[in-house]
């Protein structure tokens, strides 16, 4: 059961002082043409609901932030309640509210030029169809990724189908390495990516003041399952102009930023810039919470300062990947400046205090947003954290590991929490202590000791229970969107346990059926259970139809190795298939046995070698702890 804000949270929260630009209100507002009733989208064949603002009527309008909400995120989340088909500009409109992320709609000669089409397909049909209602009935004729987060692609089944690509009625535009980067960047992490998700994002969390309030970027992420279509046209440099249904654009390249694979594009017969998710109103992370590769500070502020020197001086109008526009072309730098300065910032004082020899924990302690960023909305941490990005500056340049040989081979958590609740005196006088710290509003250490004990003994409710309000108090009281989900969730979780999840696999089938060959092997290669397989061997041969290719893949020293573009005359089976069978087999929606016996795979030689291999295949449980061991 959820507890109300202590008199300590109250306190921090009604501290919270902040004088943002009240422009941003007119902003979200400006163009409102219509919205979908109470904000609802369900899946015409299931009836289950995909996205449902109306559960978040709470944050009304004017309304004073309430005592388990830091009013900084109060006001992020205000904005971003927003929802409905808005005009940017004559020939281009935004559908906003109905997914993290924005959905574009330009018109061209002939049809919809579509720029990132949401998460969810469902979500970007009810946007298209709203777009039709009230604009006009278009054929989409473009899709266009700005880059290679699920987000921005997801839902491309909603406004087109691979059929009309495979016609030539509609193209697909993306940076180059999209393709890669869009199924590799989650498939050797993709199940631990997914459970920590939930800590990020919230989604389990139930909207209400002491539970889900927003995501920083948009209002929350929704239940549906993403798919993918391969581009067609690749940008490979920036200066790149494409001509789109009669449309010119302009792009730049932004690689290793926001997105391993991104690109801002202008359009300049209109004078419009679309930033992508390269700047948007918030801090951004440097790297997420449900992990990521770390992005690249340095090269995110010089790209910004690129699109300031090659579009700043003709644009008109500025709009994103997330939240509201900015027009004016004052305004548009003025905002780009910022943004520029927040990421080199980051970068510098970072690595400062890091070339004076201070740890990740003590730079987050020493660091604090100046007053240049903090006076503006855009340039706050509802998103991203500066405790979190430092951290992740640090760990780009010099790793994990702050260079204190105690800290190079620490004790795993359970086996240190014993230690600790012993160098206590027990469980009971550390329980003791800890509430002591707790009355006095200490919840960061409570939190840090407690969890000792969790460790050391999951089954002590008392200290579940203090560690859940400890991490509640500080959801309560923070500014990031996902520090707070991740408090929340973690204190959930601590008094209810672990909800179980649905199969990584399920949810992320869409993107995974695009897996190469050697993004498929790659992924097999980490479920291989080593401890099983010393002293054996095998070598199989494949031969994948569809894709005309020929692999090897081996088991060597308890490790899988794969090799393309041959056979290998040491091999005792050769197996006969498609890539997509294959896929259907490795997400476990069926059998090599049912695929055998189907005649979709064939077999040639003895399986004993396909056996040592498959038959030591690991599964992974969507829902393994986080906050107990």
């Amino acid at each position: 059961m959820r507890k109300p804000a202590t008199q300590h949270t109250r306190a921090a929260n009604i501290a919270v002082s902040f004088d943002l630009d009240a422009d941003d209100f007119s902003r979200v507002d400006r163009g409102f043409i219509a919205a979908i009733p109470d904000g609802r989208i369900t899946d015409p064949d299931t009836g289950r609901t995909v996205w449902d603002m109306s559960r978040y009527a709470f944050i009304a309008d004017g309304a004073p932030a309430p005592d388990t909400v830091n009013p900084s995120l109060w006001r992020q989340a205000q904005l971003n309640r927003r929802h409905g088909l808005f005009e940017v500009a004559p020939k281009c409109w935004q559908v906003r509210g109905y997914d993290i992320s924005n959905i574009t709609f330009i018109e061209g000669a002939t049809g919809w030029i579509v720029i990132d089409p949401l998460t969810s397909g469902q979500c970007a049909r009810a946007s298209l169809e709203l777009a039709n209602q009230h604009l006009g009935k278009r054929p989409v004729v473009a899709v266009i990724y700005t880059h290679s987060h699920a987000d921005h692609f997801g839902g491309v089944n909603g406004v087109t189908s691979q059929a009309d690509v495979d016609a030539g009625r509609c193209i697909v535009i993306a940076p180059e390495g999209f393709l890669h980067e869009a199924i590799s960047e989650n498939i050797i992490a993709g199940p631990a990516m997914l459970r920590r998700s939930a800590y990020q994002f919230g989604p389990l969390l139930p909207p209400g003041p002491d539970a889900h309030l927003d995501a920083g970027l948009g209002k929350a992420v929704p239940h549906d399952i993403s798919g993918l279509i391969a581009p067609t046209h690749d940008i490979t440099h920036t200066g790149q102009e494409m001509v789109v249904d009669g449309v010119r654009i302009v792009f730049q390249m932004t690689p290793e930023t926001e997105a391993p694979a991104e690109m801002n594009f202008f359009f300049p017969d209109f004078g419009w810039l679309c930033t992508a998710e390269n700047c948007t109103h918030t801090m951004h992370n440097l790297v997420p919470i449900r992990g990521a590769q770390v992005r690249n500070s340095l090269a995110w502020s010089k790209y910004i300062n690129e699109v300031i020197e090659l579009f700043g001086d003709e644009a008109k109008l500025m709009f994103a990947s997330h939240h509201w526009p900015r027009w004016g072309t004052d305004n548009v730098r003025e905002f780009l400046v910022l943004q520029r300065d927040l990421y080199k910032w980051m970068h510098d004082q970072t690595m400062r205090l890091a070339n004076k020899g201070y740890v990740p924990t003590e730079i987050a302690a020493e660091l604090r947003l100046p007053d240049e960023f903090l006076a503006e909305g855009h340039t706050r941490g509802y998103y991203g954290d500066l405790v979190h990005n430092c951290k992740a500056v640090y760990q780009r340049y010099l790793s994990w590991y702050d260079g204190n040989p105690a800290n190079l081979n620490k004790l795993a958590p359970s086996d240190a929490g014993r230690r600790y609740v012993e160098l206590a005196g027990g469980a009971d006088a550390l329980l003791a202590k800890a509430r002591s710290w707790f009355d006095t509003g200490e919840y960061r250490w409570v939190a840090e000791l407690v969890n000792h004990l969790v460790f050391a003994d999951p089954a002590n409710t008392a200290a579940r229970e203090l560690q859940a309000d400890a991490l509640e108090q500080l959801g309560y009281q923070a500014e990031s969107s996902t520090f707070r989900n991740a408090y929340l969730q973690g204190a959930q979780e601590l008094r209810n346990g672990p909800v179980k999840l649905g199969g990584a696999n399920a949810r992320g089938r869409g993107i995974l059926v695009a897996m190469t060959v050697e993004q498929i092997f790659d992924t097999i290669s980490v479920r291989l259970k080593s401890e099983d397989v010393g002293g054996q061997t095998a070598v199989v041969n494949w031969i994948f139809t569809d894709v005309n290719e020929r692999w090897v893949l081996g088991l060597s020293n308890r490790t899988l190795y794969a090799v393309p573009g041959r056979h290998d005359a040491a091999a005792t089976v050769t197996v006969t298939t498609t890539r997509i069978d294959f896929i259907r087999v490795m997400l476990q929606e069926t059998t090599f046995v049912d695929q055998i016996a189907a005649g979709n795979i064939t077999l040639d030689g003895d399986p004993l070698a396909l056996l040592t291999i498959f038959g030591n295949i690991d599964a992974f449980e969507p829902g393994f702890n986080i906050v107990e061991p």
